[in-house]
């Protein structure tokens, strides 16, 4: 990159680290985005692991991923003239973030029964799925043979699945888009062909990918949050997509969440809403496709979270966005990595965990044979902070460098890096701690909502969701003035 350090103003101050692993972890994300290393002199990092009942370091990677999202828009508040601030992170509070933990009212929200689950197949192989959307419940009907919306007793649906070997029905649900995924080892995963293509990745890739002069920045006051008056379209869903949003939101950025009236969302949108403004635009329409060209003109990062090729068949390809807005950095999320046989599959946090290893290793270290997830969705968030990272260091080579950037992120890539994290003796011990006391009130269209504080503090500018979180199509498709 660059010449970044010269942008940068020189102040020093010693950084604080309560456990080495941390330390070195977030240094090596660091690292890999090239940026400056004096920044790290900024960071205090408390707590060790273990912090919830399990043998990974999920402490560990909820803090360093959300450390570095932080620490990086700090770096962006420097390019554009703040004072300079320090980061504290503790890693129980962070792993709390990570737990999507949430509550309307008095009430936790309370979820429609659906057939995700694990079931045991034919051939004794345990076999993941995840329907929670209803077209991902009757596509698993109908592959079993039963009609689609039927009501189906668990016992049913266990003995249909009993006439198939896991990885037949694997194969029969990929084909047709519905996503589940079968038990395996780390000695399995590591001999796949995807497990292959995965471990030949870094945790994150930063590729140039147009050129482009280095893009003015909005006017920007010294004491402003560091990304305030950047702009960031959201075309994700479910977790590690709107989670991403969601932080580029409390560090200051203006961010639109695009939504189509037919495209079903999980109850979890009220906590990953804070923040943003939420748009209806339908891509499948020229009248949607026209509104989200025109609001790319002025956008500084794209989000986007769709099954691969799916936004370039619409002409939002990478490629596509950076011709209509050179200088964007465009942040794609997957679920098994932009290479390998498996690039275009679809996933879930659960199914990644059960695929690559990690539910059978949780389980032995546990002495048990059912596949047992890990307590809390660490893919799902971490690969959400590991997104506003990556965005945010491109960010900081367009400023410099100029060019338009491409940022990739998966599931599979950071299961790949939490494995890599290693095991934590006696982390099954570990009692799941209680977490009344990090919540926060905010009185929003959904209702009363209580959630959980953000884990990255700020010296200066303290996180914070200046837009309550709103339902799908509450706003216009229009970016506010400044």
């Amino acid at each position: 990159m660059g010449n970044l350090k010269e942008l940068r103003p020189r102040f020093f101050k010693k950084a604080s680290y309560s456990g080495k692993l941390a330390q070195d972890t977030l240094a090596q994300l660091w690292n890999l985005a090239e940026l400056p290393e004096e920044a790290l002199n900024y960071i205090t990092l408390r707590g060790a692991e273990p912090v919830m009942p399990s043998s990974f370091a999920i402490g560990t990677a909820a803090q360093s991923s959300i450390a570095a999202a932080a620490l990086a828009a700090v770096e962006i508040g420097l390019l554009r003239g703040s004072r300079p601030q320090h980061v504290t992170v503790d890693m129980l509070h962070a792993a709390q973030e990570c737990r999507s933990f949430y509550k309307i009212a008095t009430a936790a929200p309370v979820h429609p029964a659906t057939l995700t689950g694990l079931y045991q197949c034919g051939d004794g192989r345990w076999l993941h799925l995840n329907a929670d959307f209803a077209h991902h419940r009757d596509g698993v009907l109908n592959l079993l043979g039963f009609a689609p919306g039927v009501a189906i007793r668990d016992e049913t649906l266990q003995r249909a699945l009993r006439r198939w070997h896991a990885s037949d029905f694997e194969e029969v649900a990929a084909a047709a888009g519905v996503p589940v995924a079968v038990m395996r080892s780390f000695d399995e995963w590591d001999a796949h062909p995807q497990g292959v293509a995965v471990a030949g990745l870094p945790v994150l890739t930063i590729e140039r990918i147009g050129d482009a002069d280095p893009r003015p920045w909005p006017k920007y006051s010294f004491d402003a949050h560091p990304l305030k008056h950047l702009r960031v379209l959201d075309l994700t869903r479910i977790i590690a997509g709107p989670v991403c949003g969601r932080a580029l939101a409390a560090y200051g950025a203006d961010v639109m969440l695009i939504n189509a009236p037919h495209l079903p969302n999980i109850d979890a949108i009220a906590d990953t809403s804070r923040g943003k403004l939420s748009a209806h635009v339908d891509l499948d329409t020229a009248h949607g496709r026209i509104a989200l060209g025109a609001l790319l003109r002025s956008t500084h990062i794209f989000l986007q979270s769709y099954h691969p090729g799916g936004l370039a068949a619409r002409g939002f390809g990478p490629e596509d966005v950076a011709r209509i807005r050179p200088g964007i950095v465009y942040v794609s999320l997957s679920a098994y990595g932009h290479r390998g046989l498996w690039a275009h599959r679809r996933g879930f946090d659960s199914l990644v965990q059960t695929a690559t290893g990690l539910g059978h290793a949780e389980a032995k270290a546990a002495g048990q044979d059912v596949p047992k997830l890990l307590p809390l969705r660490i893919l799902a968030h971490a690969s959400g902070y590991l997104m506003v990272f990556g965005a945010l260091a491109a960010l900081a080579r367009q400023r410099i460098d100029g060019g338009s950037w491409h940022v990739r992120v998966s599931l599979a890539q950071t299961a790949h890096w939490l494995r890599g994290l290693g095991r934590v003796a006696g982390g099954l011990r570990c009692p799941m701690p209680p977490i009344v006391g990090l919540l926060e009130p905010q009185f929003c269209p959904f209702g009363e909502l209580y959630t959980v504080r953000h884990s990255a503090q700020f010296s200066a500018t303290p996180a914070k969701w200046t837009r309550p979180s709103s339902p799908p199509g509450t706003h216009a498709a229009m970016w506010p003035s400044s």
